[in-house]
């Protein structure tokens, strides 16, 4: 295992981690983890020199905490530090902030959660918690010896990312970073940032949820096929965000013990600097490739909002787009029905024009939107 640094820390974190999001289950209830195979591959990836495990409240419908607290048994929890996370959109009142962190504790079974990060922080979150003292709390969590360090996780904006990141003295990050989205949310500003500012910077979704792990379109697949350098597509994506020296580790949310075996060797290869610039020219025109499989030519600009019947129309064309781009109609459904509010979708437009007026695109919105309504819209059962 090859091992990085942490920030200001003197302690040196495993080149992968591993992330309990993406575990194993029995069926298509993602409550239910196979725990006998998890178990497997958690503790094969520690015993290979894997040092950093990471959960949260939600995952696996709230069983991921309660699984590795129990896969940490038999002396595996001293050989990691444990990553864990407050459900920020639950909190409604200061007490709230003990509620949680206690629960975790106990669904952990430890005494302390060694790196705590406030979940998913952004421009709304962000300062319901400040101002219900989650800083002041966390000192006391940190003092009283609970929590070891404070940090957050991020989903909003390069300027959001970079506000919260100067209202404290966090000593980690955890952002989504991979060679397909280099400038959006965080990104490669914001990772710079960030690690300039002496913080740790944890990467999620180096491999976009397994989007780059998906058997390549044509035009991609012709531009792997020339690098004199073999490597599969996810060692790719890995090799790519290892090749950046801000990036302190990065999560792999591993559902087969294929994955641990390939993801470790990719570690062990790991190194900043490892890729050439002719293959990082490469894999620039590979993210080039995928761009320009996109149908909808939207850039996230978000002109177009707040649109009056509540249509999230960047949001609709990026799950459109990601479901063409990387072959994946069923995941695209999957996120538009069930990770979508209703009153967010498609179908909402009553073909104001508003959004047209202001699109610097000139994207024909309206039309784009029954098509994708119809596409991604599976009705519900009876």
């Amino acid at each position: 295992m090859r091992f990085r640094t942490f920030g200001r820390l003197s302690w040196k974190p495993s080149a992968l981690g591993f992330g309990a999001m993406r575990l194993p289950t029995l069926g298509d209830d993602s409550s239910k983890i196979d725990e006998a195979l998890a178990m497997r591959m958690v503790r094969t990836a520690i015993d290979a020199g894997v040092n950093y495990v990471d959960t949260a409240w939600p995952y696996h419908r709230e069983q991921s905490e309660p699984f590795v607290g129990r896969c940490l048994r038999d002396g595996y929890r001293d050989r990691v530090k444990l990553a864990t996370k407050m459900p920020v959109w639950l909190v409604e009142k200061a007490e709230d902030f003990d509620t949680y962190l206690n629960e975790q504790l106990t669904r952990l079974q430890t005494e302390r959660i060694d790196f705590y990060l406030l979940h998913a922080l952004n421009a709304k979150s962000w300062p319901k918690v400040r101002d219900l003292g989650v800083l002041e709390w966390a000192e006391r969590a940190v003092s009283s010896g609970r929590i070891g360090h404070l940090g957050f996780s991020f989903h909003d904006d390069l300027s959001a990312f970079k506000r919260i990141v100067d209202a404290y003295d966090w000593t980690f990050c955890q952002i989504m970073y991979n060679f397909m989205d280099v400038g959006f949310q965080a990104g490669r500003e914001g990772l710079r940032y960030a690690a300039g500012k002496g913080l740790a910077v944890v990467v999620m979704e180096p491999l976009r949820g397994g989007s780059l792990t998906r058997p390549a379109p044509e035009s991609v697949a012709k531009l792997w096929a020339q690098s004199p350098i073999k490597r599969s597509q996810p060692d790719w994506a890995l090799q790519w965000v290892w090749n950046h020296p801000e990036v302190s580790l990065l999560l792999s949310g591993m559902s087969e013990m294929a994955h641990v075996e390939e993801n470790l060797a990719s570690a062990d290869r790991s190194s900043v600097g490892l890729l050439t610039a002719d293959e990082l020219a490469l894999v620039d025109q590979v993210s080039a490739a995928y761009r320009a499989l996109c149908p909808v030519p939207c850039t996230g600009c978000r002109y177009c909002l707040p649109c009056p019947e509540g249509v999230n129309i960047p949001r609709i064309f990026e799950i459109y787009n990601d479901s063409i781009m990387y072959g994946d109609p069923e995941g695209g459904r999957t996120r538009y029905n069930q990770f979508m509010n209703a009153d967010n979708r498609a179908d909402r437009c009553v073909a104001c024009g508003q959004c047209e007026d202001v699109c610097p695109q000139q994207i024909k919105i309206i039309d784009w939107l029954k098509k994708v309504h119809k596409a991604l819209f599976v009705e519900p059962p009876a």
